[in-house]
Formats: structure tokens, sequence, C-alpha cells
């Protein structure tokens, strides 16, 4: 399915890049980007799409290498890239696990270490059920934890990772407890154990549930973030199904970094050049037929991002701790 994927991306460059100016200069070698993380996951197809579509604004003679370190849980990968020289040759994509990781005294390194260039991947958690469910709104949803506490079967993809840590932020917003069920092997298991009917919910990113909701089997009934999901327009926000008074925004992102303190001419090369390849029409539609939503967070925004998450599951992992 990835390489097909990628086959298709190959084919859309020449019409979406081709064209494009030169907009790097300082590279007199090929640059080095770590990928954290195995070859064919979303993260890693994501890395490889936007290098591809900045291909052709690299100076004649270099290129971007994309390396998969993922190794150590890819933090092998970050401090290689967190130590590197800051002349803007070594390359990260960053995800949000840099934001839990440091908190759980897995990593070293924080968002400081990095100057982020442009955000590949920023989709809100989803609360999604079976079809087949008795719950057809969120709040219905919120309703029953509430009645039944510890009883209701909420599956993630490790505990402790982004999506149970969602499943916690939401137990503490809204005074529910469930029953957490880890699938440590990843998304895709816990979303068949909810096709199979054997946990009650799953949190996940809209975009990895689409097909199954499109035929029917699934239905997500509300998303973590500040605005509905474009893919999902009818599904709405926790603050607008619960009536709260904040936002709850919880979003799996990955950000292609440079090492910190990188050269303020380099690093507004490498910022503007990819913020020009993320608005262009050929890349968001090879993301979006990859399920992810194209997003422009670049530069200093990226930068606010990951440090407000930072600060956000540093708060949750506390807390959890404590427990």
């Amino acid at each position: 399915m990835k390489k097909n994927l990628l086959c298709a991306l190959l084919m859309l460059l020449p019409f979406g890049v081709v064209h494009a100016e030169q907009t790097l200069t300082y590279p007199k070698k090929n640059i080095d980007v770590v990928i954290p993380k195995n070859p064919g996951g979303g993260t890693d197809t994501s890395a490889r799409t936007v290098i591809e579509f900045a291909r052709d604004r690299m100076p004649s003679g270099t290129m971007m290498v994309p390396v998969n370190k993922p190794a150590g849980n890819g933090i092998t990968g970050l401090l290689e890239v967190a130590k590197a020289r800051p002349d803007g040759y070594k390359l990260v994509m960053t995800t949000v696990e840099l934001a839990m990781f440091p908190h759980q005294g897995k990593s070293p390194v924080t968002y400081k270490d990095f100057t982020p260039i442009v955000t590949t991947i920023a989709d809100p958690v989803a609360v999604v059920v079976n079809a087949k469910s008795p719950y057809n709104t969120l709040q219905e949803f919120i309703d029953a934890a509430k009645a039944n506490p510890g009883k209701i079967k909420v599956g993630n993809s490790g505990m402790g990772a982004i999506y149970d840590l969602a499943t916690i932020n939401i137990e503490k917003i809204t005074g529910t407890k469930f029953n957490r069920i880890p699938y440590n092997e990843g998304t895709g298991p816990s979303i068949a154990a909810l096709v199979g009917e054997h946990i009650d919910a799953v949190l996940t990113t809209p975009g990895s549930v689409k097909s199954q909701v499109d035929a029917g089997i699934l239905k997500v009934l509300g998303v973590m973030d500040e605005k509905r999901f474009p893919l999902f327009p009818d599904v709405p926000t926790f603050k607008e199904a619960l009536n709260l008074d904040v936002n709850v925004k919880m979003r799996a992102w990955a950000v292609l970094a440079t090492t910190a303190k990188v050269d303020d001419n380099i690093k507004k090369q490498l910022v503007d050049t990819f913020t020009e390849v993320v608005k262009t029409p050929a890349y968001q539609e090879a993301l979006k037929k990859q399920g992810i939503m194209p997003v422009v967070i670049t530069g200093d925004d990226a930068y606010e991002m990951m440090k407000d998450d930072h600060e956000l599951y540093g708060k949750l992992i506390a807390e959890t701790t404590k427990k």
C-alpha cells in the first residue's frame, strides 16, 4: 500500500515541482534527513513526501538523503541531530513523542534542542466507536462513562503513548474513568479490535479510520482540536460536543527540524523553502491520498506547537505518576 502511494507520488512530482525556483543556496553537499521510525509508516512516508517535493529546490549536484534510524524508539536519531554541528546538513523528523519522552525518563532531548522547519502531520486525536455502538454522540459516550466508571473499554497504541495520554486527558476534563486497553503493536491492532467489537472505543487520528467510516463500519464522535477536521466536517470538536469553555487540543504531529542554534540565514532558507513546498497543490494532494490532511505550520509557529505540547504532556504524565 505504502509503495503504491510512493509510486503515485513520484508520478505527481514532475507536475508539482519541476518549475519551482531553486531557493536553497547554502548546501555544498548532501543533506541527511534522519527518520527515527521504521520504513513504511506515516512519519516515514510524510518525510519522504516533503523532501521529494523539495528536491528541485536544491543546488545542482546536491540532494536530501532520507535515512531511517528507529533504534531506541527513535531516540538515537534524535540525539544524532541534536548534537550535530548547527550547519543545516542534518535534519530530523521529530514526532509528538518528543514532547512525551523527556517526562517519562526515556530521552534527554526536548524541543529546545531543535530548530523546527515544517510540520508534515498535525492530525487531531479522535474518539471512534463501532457503527453498531449505542453511542451516537460524544455526550452520550461521556454520560455512559460517568454512569459506569472503569467499565467502558478504550483501546490505545500502548500505555504512555499519545492515545493513552489522550484518554487520560479526557478523564481529567470530563471527570470520567475508562478501562484503558493497550495494543503495543500500534494503532492497527486497536482499530481491528474495535471493528471486531472487542472494545467499546478507540482513540486515534481520523484519517486512520477513514476507510472503515466510509464503509459504515466505524463512526467518529468527536475530535480534539479547536476546529473541525476537514476529512469529517460533520464531526464536532470536544468544545462543541460537550459545551466546554475551552478547546481541547491533542494532535499527532511530525515536524521536520534541524539542530538548535543553526545560523539565521540557513534557518530562513529552510523555513521559506519548505513553506512554499507545503503550499504546493500537488504536495497537498499527495498527502490527502495517504489519509493525511496538509497543514501549514512552519518555523516559529511549529516551535510554539512543540513547546505547548511539551508542557501539556509534562502535566499529564506527572498527574499519572502520582496515581
